[in-house]
């Protein structure tokens, strides 16, 4: 599995942006993807997930009502949209996927195998 990101940059307080994560297969039907972020000095942090093609997603509680995660099958992609950013979103982030993941631990990095490169989101 292949995870390539992109859409990061850098955006206003208030502003918006929308990640892309393109897979290598087709793997968001029976895999768990997510969202990370790594602010320099700090872990890696779950932002959002979502299992097996949507079935169910999950956010962190600080980007709850800001951030949506989704899916397109068609285009092997993943999607991050971020509204209403504060400049402590800003960071690293990565995509990330698993076949298995333990019920619970949905925003764990650990649970993950497959990262991407990362793109880097500054919001001041």
């Amino acid at each position: 599995v292949q995870l390539v990101e992109s859409g990061g940059g850098s955006v206003q307080a208030g502003g918006s942006l929308r990640l892309s994560c393109a897979a290598s297969g087709y793997i968001f039907s029976s895999y768990c993807v997510g969202w990370f972020r790594q602010a320099p000095g700090k872990e890696r942090q779950g932002v959002a997930s979502i299992y097996r093609g949507g079935s169910s997603t999950y956010y962190a509680d600080s980007v709850t009502g800001r951030f949506a995660i989704s899916l397109d099958s068609a285009k092997n992609t993943m999607y991050l949209q971020m509204n209403s950013l504060k400049p402590e979103d800003t960071a690293m982030y990565y995509c990330a996927a698993d076949s298995v993941v333990l019920p619970g631990r949905e925003l764990e990095a650990s649970e993950y195998s497959y990262w991407g490169q990362g793109t880097q989101v500054t919001v001041s």
